[in-house]
């Protein structure tokens, strides 16, 4: 009998499976790849429709089997969230998320065994930013994650300094990182994707929503401030955010509404396109757990210029141009300053392109499912 590590793939059929859904099907994809002799990588999924499962086996080739439950998503999730299933029994489990059959286990007996992940702490730190549903959800299973998880997986240090401070999770958190998403290449028909999504022929490009958190309303604050190259800015991510359009806000900071593109990649090639036809990508959140935008911008060599959030320092590691948001006003200001430098000093560019490159090639997934299987062999 092999020994069988059973990873919840779940969130790869959700309506809109977004970042935990792309970071679990990657993972997955290299558990498998990296299976020890005598291990094989079997998915948990909610009940759903027949196409949903083979969609889950062919996103996931080499999955050993992929357990069925009797409840669909919603109704597993609040199960889970009372601890009122035991399914899908025992065994090692590996959760992307916290969504995980978290439950009184008994930790003596070999391979029984439970280990989430932890992406964030927006429920704590940032609670507007989300539905008050999610907030009391992933306040809860955290909770439960306290009581019956034996390992937490966080993606950075900075983001474990940060969960330490909400919960006591002992010894039990370990940092393995992410990795730039599968089949982010530049495609050979890139020329034909970047006129089908308007690209502007040089630009800055910056991933995030208006929320405040994000810093694109900064960054808008920033290219509209006097002196500083009226150069375009593209937008991955929605036009709209609450009663807060892109354009209005782009024009209330002095930014023609024409020189800001909001555009939503329809996968890893159209997106590897619009990074890699940018003059610099700009990362001015003022809060994230982990700096897989970073990765991926570096993995491109496009030159990066981010917020000093402790997350992107630490993936950065001086390999990006980093700005100080501050308590106070002048955000703005510095980002201008750097914004202004990158475009207007070639050799500076060119720096922050080569040290981005060699800085990407310390993430890959493949070394991230080998620290995950040393993980549960260790437990």
């Amino acid at each position: 009998m092999p020994t069988t590590l059973r990873v919840i793939v779940d969130q790869l059929i959700a309506p809109v499976p977004g970042a935990i859904g792309r970071y679990g099907q990657a993972l997955t994809r290299a558990l498998i790849e990296t299976a020890p002799a005598g291990c094989a990588v079997e998915g948990i999924v909610s009940s759903s429709l027949p196409a949903d499962y083979d969609r889950v086996l062919a996103a996931l080739p080499g999955l050993a089997g992929l357990y069925k439950s009797s409840l669909a998503r919603r109704e597993l999730a609040a199960a889970w969230q009372f601890g009122v299933t035991t399914s899908p029994g025992g065994g090692m489990i590996h959760a992307p998320s916290l969504f995980a059959p978290l439950r009184r286990h008994d930790r003596t007996v070999p391979g029984e065994q439970v280990v989430v992940t932890v992406h964030d702490v927006l429920a704590w730190t940032h609670p507007g930013s989300l539905t008050t549903t999610s907030v009391a959800w992933q306040k809860a299973m955290l909770k439960r994650a306290r009581r019956h998880a034996d390992a937490v997986v966080v993606p950075t240090h900075a983001l474990a300094e940060r969960l330490a401070s909400i919960v006591d999770l002992g010894d039990r958190v370990r940092v393995i990182g992410t990795a730039p998403r599968p089949g982010l290449v530049v495609p050979a028909d890139g020329d034909a994707i970047a006129l089908e999504l308007g690209l502007p022929a040089e630009y800055l490009v910056v991933e995030g929503s208006l929320e405040p958190r994000k810093g694109v309303v900064d960054l808008l604050q920033a290219l509209g401030r006097p002196g500083v190259p009226e150069i375009p800015l593209v937008v991955v991510g929605p036009e709209s955010y609450g009663e807060q359009h892109l354009a209005a806000v782009a024009e209330e900071a002095g930014v023609a509404a024409a020189r800001v593109h909001a555009v939503v990649p329809a996968g890893a090639e159209q997106l590897a396109v619009v990074l890699a036809g940018a003059t610099a990508f700009v990362a001015p959140s003022h809060d994230e757990g982990d700096g897989t935008e970073l990765i991926e911008a570096f993995s491109l060599g496009v030159p990066v210029i981010h917020s000093d959030a402790p997350a992107y320092i630490e993936v950065a590691a001086d390999a990006g141009l980093a700005v100080p948001v501050g308590g106070g006003r002048g955000y703005g200001e510095r980002l201008a300053a750097a914004v202004t430098a990158v475009i207007e000093q070639r050799h500076l560019a060119e720096r922050l392109s080569v040290s981005g490159g060699d800085r990407a090639n310390a993430f890959d997934w493949r070394d991230s499912a080998e620290l995950v299987w040393q993980l549960h062999a260790d437990l």
